[in-house]
C-alpha cells in the first residue's frame, strides 16, 4: 500500500496525558495500544487534541518518535509540526523525515496575518523539504487565516507531494472547490465533528476529529459504513454520535475529552498545562449526560 493510500479513513488526533505537569509516556502508549484495538485507521500527533502549544518542540519530536515505535507499523502515523515559526517548522520536518513518519501536517501561520501569496511561499519552502507526503493543518478559528482555492493549487504547483488538509472548519465548499481544481486523489480529512459527514459526502477521506479518542471504534465505523455506501448507516451511527460531537465543543479542546476519558477510565487525570484547565462543573454535568446517552457509562 502507498502512502497516498494511507490517507483516508478514521485519524485519532491524540491527547496528551500529563503527570505533575510531565508528559506520561507509559500512558501515551496505552492510548494507542487503545486505538489499534478499536479499529482506528491512524494515528495524528501534534493535532490541537494534543496541546502542542503547550509542548516544547523536543517535546513534539518525542511523541511521534514514541508513536512509530508503539504503533511499529500497525497504523500510519501522521507527524503534526504546530509552530508559527518558519525555522522551528523546518527543523521539525527534518526530524520527523528522519523518523520515516508516514506523512507530515503543517498548521498554517497563526498571529502573523499573511497575504496569501505569504503562504504560498511559506508552504512551498517548507514542502520541498521532505519526499512524504505533505498535508496542511487548515483551522481558521485558531488561526485567523484562511487558505483559498487559488492557493492551495499554487502550493501544488510548487509542491508535487502535498497531500491535502486536514480542514477544520464548516466551509464545505473549500473542499469540492479543492477537490474540483486540484482532483479526487487530494485528500481532505474533516477536523470538525459536526461537519464530518457532510464533508465526506463531497468528497473527503475521512476525518481526524477529536472525539476518536472517546469512541474510536464509532468514529471508525462511520467511516467505514459510509465507504461502503451504505448512506442510511451512516448517518444513523452520524446521529447517535451527535451528542458527544457536541459534547467534544463544550469547551476548549481537548477539556471536554480529557474529562470523559478520565469518567470512563481510561486516564487517571485530566491534567493539563496552563492556561488550559480541567473542565468546570456544570460541563462535567453536561458530559456525563453524553456518555450516558452513548452507553459508555
Amino acid at each position: 500500500m502507498s502512502q497516498l493510500d494511507l490517507l483516508r479513513g478514521a485519524y485519532c488526533p491524540l491527547i496528551v496525558p500529563f503527570a505533575d505537569g510531565k508528559i506520561n509516556f507509559d500512558t501515551y502508549g496505552k492510548l494507542i495500544e487503545r486505538q489499534i484495538a478499536e479499529g482506528t485507521h491512524g494515528l495524528l500527533v501534534n493535532a490541537t487534541s494534543g496541546e502542542p502549544t503547550m509542548l516544547t518542540v523536543e517535546e513534539r519530536g518525542q511523541l511521534v518518535e514514541f508513536a512509530i515505535k508503539v504503533s511499529s507499523g500497525r497504523l500510519p502515523v501522521c507527524a503534526g509540526t504546530a509552530s508559527e515559526s518558519f525555522e522551528t517548522t523546518a527543523a521539525l520536518i527534518d526530524r520527523f523525515d528522519k523518523t520515516r513518519t508516514d506523512s507530515i501536517l503543517v498548521v498554517t501561520p497563526f498571529y502573523s496575518a499573511p497575504p496569501q501569496r505569504g503562504a504560498v511561499a511559506y508552504f512551498g519552502k517548507l514542502g520541498i523539504r521532505t519526499e512524504r507526503p505533505f498535508l496542511i493543518y487548515h483551522i481558521p478559528g485558531r488561526t485567523g487565516f484562511a487558505l483559498t482555492v487559488d492557493t492551495l493549487e499554487a502550493i501544488k504547483e510548487q509542491v508535487s507531494h502535498f497531500a491535502g488538509l486536514k480542514n477544520t472548519d464548516t466551509d464545505v465548499g473549500l473542499v469540492a472547490g479543492a477537490l474540483r481544481r486540484l482532483g479526487r486523489d487530494f485528500r481532505i480529512f474533516a477536523g470538525l465533528e459536526l461537519p464530518t459527514l457532510p464533508m465526506l459526502g463531497v468528497g473527503g477521506c475521512g476525518m481526524m476529529i477529536t472525539a476518536s479518542n472517546v469512541a474510536p471504534r464509532l468514529v471508525a465505523q462511520l467511516y467505514e459504513t459510509f465507504a461502503k455506501g451504505d448512506i442510511d448507516g451512516a448517518t444513523a451511527l452520524n446521529l447517535k454520535l451527535y451528542p458527544l460531537f457536541r459534547g467534544v465543543a463544550l469547551e476548549s479542546s481537548p477539556i471536554p475529552v480529557k474529562y470523559m476519558l478520565k469518567r470512563l477510565g481510561v486516564l487517571k487525570a485530566n491534567e493539563h498545562r496552563l492556561p488550559l484547565v480541567p473542565a468546570s462543573p456544570d460541563v462535567e454535568k453536561q458530559l456525563d449526560k453524553v456518555l450516558a446517552d452513548l452507553g459508555m457509562v
